[in-house]
């Protein structure tokens, strides 16, 4: 079967995977686990194969989180800057783990840093994806006070995602926090107005106010149950759909 044909298939022609770097330590308690880094690009390529578009945003805070610091007393600035570089390593190790399975796949940085990787040029990373390359966008917006959640909405409208997903460890979200209250009950729809009047936590209120003026749907999803992403592409309603109105 081609491409082509396993394209009509698919719900969505192009996404936008917002990874946490705390997804990547898998069963570690710092950095990365290889086995997580693998079965991560080992679904991103059933995406691939079925002839959906992808980019990838990953954020650092499995290496270095720079928020924390500053309220440490670390300029922020600084703190935020090596926050960038963080995603960096992320991104490399997922390029590597993609093309270790046989994906073709780009890093681009939002800094200049390219002895390591390309710049992100908007045309440029369309064109990486309408050849099957997925793209992976690192150092977040490149510039301080901007969290990958908001990385992540800018990247997918520049591109033209079809949908945001965002990778978490529950499956959903919820009224509250479910390991807190237990009470709390989860969301299968959601206005991006009720997320952002609520406080609910899906994403910053920078990512969610871009998603919800460009009329971008966000799918909220737990990663760690395996063939989650390639079932949300066929169209099935897992997670959480934040969406401008419901």
């Amino acid at each position: 079967m081609s491409a082509s044909d396993s394209s009509s298939k698919s719900k969505y022609q192009r996404i936008l995977i917002k990874l946490s770097g705390e997804a990547l330590l898998g069963n570690t308690q710092y950095g990365i686990d290889p086995e997580m880094l693998k079965r991560i690009a080992l679904e991103i390529k059933e995406l691939s194969e079925l002839g959906v578009q992808i980019a990838l945003v990953i954020g650092g805070g499995n290496i270095f989180r720079g928020e924390g610091l500053a309220r440490s007393g670390m300029d922020r600035v600084t703190g935020d800057h090596m926050g960038m570089l963080a995603t960096v390593i992320n991104a490399l190790a997922m390029q590597d783990s993609l093309e270790s399975v046989g994906i073709t796949a780009r890093v681009m940085s939002a800094i200049r840093i390219n002895e390591v990787c390309e710049d992100y040029i908007r045309r440029r990373a369309i064109r990486h994806l309408e050849k099957g390359r997925v793209t992976i966008y690192a150092a977040g917006t490149g510039n301080p006070f901007f969290t990958t959640d908001s990385a992540a909405s800018l990247r997918a409208i520049e591109i033209g995602a079809d949908l945001l997903l965002k990778a978490t460890k529950v499956d959903g979200v919820y009224s509250a926090d479910p390991k807190k209250d237990p009470t709390a009950t989860k969301f299968d729809v959601l206005t991006y107005d009720h997320a952002i009047n609520q406080k609910l936590g899906v994403m910053d209120a920078t990512a969610l106010v871009m998603c919800r003026d460009n009329d971008l749907d966000l799918r909220v999803f737990d990663l760690n149950e395996p063939g989650n992403l390639k079932n949300i592409v066929l169209g099935q309603d897992i997670g959480t759909l934040v969406t401008v109105k419901t």
